[in-house]
């Protein structure tokens, strides 16, 4: 896929994130660190990500403190971990349609980097850092606000990305199933080992894959999770 990274594709995404940035900053922010090393070493999207993990983080910590004054600091930061996951960042990204306009190298695009929860999430933060450089903190606060807040009233969902291992725990025992069952296998060299976890929770089951066992076992976990509350 082409990426809509032209003029009338900038003005679209501007004007579903509300806030006037510039071609060029915005541009930025939709680069891929694979599409920058194709092109010369040009610079890429991960700057911004830094700083707009930042405006994220204090955006989301004040929002919640001030809509729930009665709940304890360990719950406050169980929400605040859950609508800034990666999953949750990607679901909004996907809201917004941005992996269209991302400017990715070749072994991106060809393995499906557009759809991919890890690249949406990261181009989500640069966008917000993007918003604080060209609009000033109150922008980007009110565009972080505006994308998350439908969040935070569905944190069970986004939540099992941040332990996907004990959200299927407590799948289990609300199923009134046996504990999560893991079946790992490991193929290939010490140095490069690769693992398969195949997950069985009552009639459900997924694999996942990582270069951990516990990798592993957490993508296979989150997987499942998803499945059933899809």
């Amino acid at each position: 896929m082409t990426p809509r990274t032209d003029e009338r594709a900038l003005e679209s995404l501007t004007e579903k994130l509300g806030v006037d940035i510039d071609a060029e900053l915005l541009v930025l922010a939709l680069t891929h660190r694979s599409y920058a090393y194709e092109n010369g070493g040009i610079p890429h999207n991960e700057r911004l990500e830094f700083l707009g993990d930042s405006v994220l983080g204090l955006a989301v910590t004040a929002m919640l403190y001030e809509r729930f004054p009665d709940v304890s600091e360990g719950e406050l930061a169980k929400r605040r971990a859950a609508v800034v996951s990666t999953i949750a960042l990607a679901d909004v990204a996907r809201g917004i349609g941005l992996g269209e306009h991302l400017k990715l190298g070749r072994g991106e695009e060809q393995t499906g980097g557009r759809a991919k929860d890890s690249i949406l999430a990261d181009a989500t933060e640069a966008l917000f850092g993007a918003a604080f450089l060209a609009a000033g903190r109150a922008a980007a606060d009110a565009l972080v606000l505006r994308l998350i807040t439908p969040l935070v009233d569905d944190p069970a969902r986004y939540g099992a990305a941040v332990d996907p291992k004990t959200s299927v725990q407590e799948l289990a025992a609300r199923l009134e199933v046996p504990p999560p069952r893991y079946e790992i296998t490991g193929t290939g060299p010490d140095h490069d080992r690769r693992y398969v976890a195949v997950l069985t929770v009552g009639e459900h089951s997924a694999t996942g894959t990582g270069t951990s066992k516990k990798q592993a076992e957490m993508a296979a976990a989150l997987t499942l999770w998803r499945n059933v509350h899809a």
